[in-house]
């Protein structure tokens, strides 16, 4: 099991979200350089890092403190945060980011998610975000009406590896994740299944752990000092 621990970065600083609202986030942590120091210390073997700002305009992108955590980092980035385009890929790539989640685009824009598995397959993760076993899009603030067991199997026929899985009605909320939906979706499916939302101390990974999960995204968890890389299943 390895563990991704995330920061989430508007305007240059480290914040949670709850539920995905913008308009309820939290200051954490330290500044993101530091931030990142700290979870390398602790034995992180990857981390995950969300550009909300980019979420929520991609103009806005925060490039530059990407690059700058991404040159610190001994470990692989993993980037997500309203990735819709290739240029965006190539860029994010070419600062050094190793893996890049796919949300709304990989849903809305099938022939994107071709391209960009075509010319990028070993950087690309499609996260799914789910709502009572629907998939959301958009910041989460649209549900649609595809289940996400279905399109997690659309999404390994077009060659997808790795899926993030988030029960978006646990995330940040510390109710522990959503092992039925990960249990069925991992045996829909053969990808990597990562999971994410909810996690509340080390009796979940060891739970996530022991149904085949092997990579699990923890935020809150890690900030309250729940959650210890060190000592974690690992």
């Amino acid at each position: 099991m390895k563990i991704l621990p995330a920061i989430d970065l508007i305007d240059g600083k480290c914040v949670r979200l709850y539920q995905g609202d913008f308009t309820k986030t939290t200051q954490v942590g330290s500044d993101p350089e530091s931030q990142l120091e700290s979870f390398l210390k602790d034995g992180a073997e990857i981390v995950h890092i969300v550009d909300l700002d980019g979420a929520r305009n991609g103009d806005a992108r925060q490039y530059n403190l990407i690059k700058k955590l991404c040159q610190k980092a001994t470990v692989p980035i993993q980037v997500g945060g309203g990735i819709r385009n290739l240029d965006t890929i190539e860029k994010l790539v070419e600062v050094g980011a190793s893996r890049l989640v796919l949300g709304t685009a990989a849903l809305e824009d099938e022939q994107f998610l071709q391209d960009a598995i075509a010319k990028y397959a070993e950087h690309i993760v499609v996260g799914i975000d789910a709502k009572d076993g629907m998939v959301a899009t958009r910041g989460w603030e649209t549900v649609t009406e595809v289940n996400y067991i279905e399109f997690a199997k659309k999404m390994e026929s077009l060659g997808v590896q790795t899926i993030v899985f988030t029960d978006i009605s646990r995330d940040g909320t510390m109710a522990g994740p959503n092992l039925s939906a990960l249990q069925d979706l991992q045996k829909a499916v053969s990808c990597k299944i990562v999971a994410s939302g909810g996690i509340r101390s080390n009796e979940d990974l060891e739970e996530l752990d022991s149904i085949g999960i092997e990579e699990a995204i923890v935020g809150k968890a890690i900030y309250e000092g729940k959650v210890k890389l060190k000592g974690a299943v690992q």
